[in-house]
């Protein structure tokens, strides 16, 4: 099994390629070698298998990218929503032309004689909108909001497409808000959702935009990765035409995150501050808080844990590792 991870240098693609590396298979199949590509070239992972970093530009993607005999993509690359919706042709640019230049590099293996590789696809929930008093169906339609989530759900569209063609075999995961992501808060309108658990954790404040009854759809890393993984080797003859899932996430408010939070460290909610954004809560107070995501199911994604069992993660997981990255006193120091 050949595995490239476009993206490979964000935080879910370390995480899904740690997990590889771990687990030394993907299906049951023994991984042969795995490629990492990001702008710049990623870190390397020490694995059982023979690992390769690449930098360079998504839209001029680079042939070792995506070498020859490649099984598997994941193509987790994207500008991510806020900056999508404050620099229009960036998003564009790498969201839309990125993911066109992928469906390229696949026509390519299928016309040297390979078989179309399984691209699975990070899209998000805000290819959706409807607010605060919305559970969507699984064929509810996608009215994205903004130029991030009208981007994913293009790409889809494309995705899908190519498929059909047979130049690839897609499955698109609109991904949760996903929490409690490690390192520093990034450019995401979604990016305090973890930063309001994140920088308690580690003794700092952190700025909450949104009312503490605000529900969101999210879900952990660790069932992302999961996710991904089982998209990865998954018969899509069921899925059809379709190749896109919302996968079975955990409706949460502000209130209960809070909660879990204080659950771990009694008191780490007060370092919360409620700071009105207007721009920030404009952009994720459309998308919605809730889906019924029973194909998800019916395909085999694994159903979601408790939000308390999120926050136990990211401390098992990531926390210390955050606390050094960031060079940050160990507790009490």
């Amino acid at each position: 099994m050949r595995i490239s991870i476009l993206g490979g240098g964000g935080f879910l693609g370390r995480k899904l390629a740690g997990r590889l590396a771990h687990d030394g298979k993907l299906g049951g199949s023994a991984v042969a070698s795995l490629t990492l590509f990001d702008l710049a070239a990623p870190p390397g992972q020490a694995a059982p298998f023979p690992v390769m970093t690449v930098g360079g530009d998504l839209v001029d993607l680079p042939s070792e990218a995506i070498p020859e005999g490649t099984d598997v993509i994941f193509h987790l690359a994207a500008v991510v929503s806020a900056q999508a919706e404050q620099d229009y042709d960036l998003g564009r640019r790498v969201n839309l032309r990125g993911t066109d230049t992928v469906v390229d590099a696949c026509r390519r293996l299928v016309a040297g004689g390979g078989k179309p590789p399984r691209v699975v696809f990070t899209s998000s929930v805000a290819s959706f909108s409807g607010g605060q008093e919305t559970v969507l169906a699984d064929d509810a339609r996608q009215v994205p909001a903004n130029s991030y989530g009208a981007q994913k759900a293009a790409a889809e569209l494309m995705l899908a497409d190519a498929s059909r063609r047979g130049f690839l075999d897609a499955v698109s995961i609109r991904l949760p808000t996903v929490i409690v992501r490690p390192g520093r808060p990034n450019r995401a309108a979604s990016s305090f959702f973890s930063a309001i658990a994140r920088e308690p954790l580690l003794g700092l404040p952190a700025d909450l935009p949104v009312p503490d009854n605000f529900a969101a759809w999210v879900c952990s890393p660790r069932r992302a990765v999961d996710w991904l993984l089982h998209a990865a080797t998954m018969d899509t003859t069921r899925m059809g035409l379709d190749r896109s899932i919302n996968p079975p996430g955990l409706s949460t408010t502000i209130a209960q995150l809070l909660r879990a939070v204080d659950d771990v460290r009694p008191g780490a909610s007060g370092l919360v501050r409620r700071v009105e954004d207007k721009e920030i809560a404009g952009i994720v107070g459309l998308w919605p808080p809730a889906f019924e995501a029973i194909r998800a199911r019916t395909l085999g994604f694994a159903s979601h844990e408790p939000i308390a069992e999120v926050i136990r993660a990211f401390v098992q997981d990531d926390l210390e590792t955050t606390r050094i990255e960031r060079g940050l006193p160990p507790p009490g120091g």
